[in-house]
């Protein structure tokens, strides 16, 4: 792919994970336990992931998240997602070296998604400083498998259609 057409997919990736950000703050989830969200924008990152390598993917999360914080965010919302973000990456790029091709995309998304509650709670311990909210991470973990299924599971299906638009 050549260095412009790069630059423009990843100029692309980040404003569907604007546009994916701003869809999901208008949905109201009561079905999940506070303080959780369905993770829409992780799609964009996963896809991301398969497509790039991690230093594109990185300026992805990155932008994505100043943006939206710069559109609709707060300090607070920023740190959580950058930590939520970068960590949940980290561990997505490690498990999808490392697993190849023992962990489907659902398996690395579940992954992410677990790692993003726990670098949120992190976040939020130093924040609130108080080490007891991490008796809260359970109930996120739970949550976490299944937006991470549906995050996997709507990848697995766009991940064959992207790679056809950035190959042509």
């Amino acid at each position: 792919m050549k260095k412009t057409q790069k630059l423009t997919f990843i100029a692309l990736f980040v404003a569907q994970g604007l546009v994916l950000y701003m869809v999901e703050r208008m949905i109201p989830v009561p079905f999940i336990t506070p303080g959780a969200k369905l993770g829409l924008t992780n799609i964009v990152t996963l896809l991301a992931l398969y497509m790039f390598d991690f230093k594109d993917v990185f300026l992805i999360i990155i932008l994505r998240v100043i943006l939206s914080t710069l559109l609709g965010g707060t300090l607070s919302s920023f740190l959580y997602s950058i930590s939520g973000g970068i960590l949940s990456f980290i561990a997505m790029y490690f498990m999808k070296r490392i697993g190849k091709d023992q962990v489907s995309i659902i398996g690395i998304s579940i992954i992410g998604s677990v790692f993003h509650n726990i670098g949120q709670i992190i976040v939020a311990a130093l924040v609130i400083e108080n080490v007891m909210i991490v008796a809260y991470l359970p109930v996120l973990l739970i949550a976490a498998l299944g937006t991470g299924f549906f995050v996997g599971l709507t990848s697995k299906y766009l991940l064959p259609f992207m790679k056809r638009i950035t190959q042509n």
